[in-house]
């Protein structure tokens, strides 16, 4: 068999970006290992707990939102052309362009004191960056299942809404999942927003901020570590789940 020069090269290119985001990665971990003692003080921080609470708490409410309006509107997205529909597109796709400091502001200014220094405030904030994940993820799942499924379904007595949870959103189900996992992501990664919206309750991303400015490098990074592993731990486990409902 003839060798693949043209994968090779490419494999060999490509491999600059992964090494590129995996030496920080082995760096941070490997120093703090060496630390061993602040780590562990750091894990037995009652504040830093609660962070950490408040992160998982909040980006998974506001995966789970996302889910719940996106999927639908990624549907309608794929499936119906309507005028103003690119005006909709662009504005779901807004948020990943906008600077997250001047999202907190936009809301800040919306909402007032009623988001201001609340849970309520953290989730908005994190919903209006990640929720275009979710939306694009379901309308590309959707436009990969092919229509002729649900007018199948329709001819043989399904309604329409018995259709798409019987035919649509189960093949469509791995790209939601995708999607639903970048939100998660894009979630607990937000710190803009959130420093001008919610500075408390106080969540992990905001806390690292909080320790480098106040107590320096060494503070911050045992709980830069923490949530990184932590974040990493999750997103290989959703990600392995994606991949068996894919396999099935």
């Amino acid at each position: 068999m003839k060798r693949d020069y043209v994968t090779a090269f490419f494999a060999l290119i490509g491999t600059f970006l992964v090494l590129y985001i995996l030496l920080p990665l082995v760096v941070i971990i490997s120093k703090q290992l060496f630390d061993w003692e602040m780590l562990m003080k750091t894990l037995h921080d009652e504040v830093v707990l609660k962070a950490l609470r408040n992160s998982l708490l909040t980006s998974t409410a506001t995966m789970l939102i996302s889910l719940f309006f996106g999927v639908p509107l990624g549907y309608v997205l794929a499936r119906k052309d309507f005028r103003g529909k690119s005006f909709v597109q662009a504005v779901v796709d807004v948020p990943i362009v906008i600077p997250h400091s001047v999202v907190g502001i936009m809301l800040l200014v919306t909402f007032s004191n009623r988001i201001l220094d609340s849970y309520l405030g953290i989730i908005m904030a994190m919903l209006f960056v990640s929720a275009p994940f979710t939306i694009n993820a379901a309308c590309d799942g959707f436009l990969a299942v092919d229509e002729k499924l649900e007018h199948v379904a329709r001819t043989l007595g399904a309604s329409k809404l018995r259709a798409f949870f019987t035919i649509s959103l189960p093949l469509a189900l791995p790209s939601i999942f995708s999607g639903a996992i970048m939100t998660w992501a894009r979630a607990i990664s937000e710190v803009g927003a959130i420093l001008i919206v919610a500075y408390y309750p106080k969540t992990a991303q905001v806390l690292v901020m909080e320790y480098f400015n106040n107590y320096g490098l060494r503070a911050s990074r045992p709980i830069s570590v923490i949530l990184v592993l932590l974040s990493l731990t999750i997103f290989i486990v959703l990600r392995w789940l994606v991949g068996r409902s894919r396999n099935a």
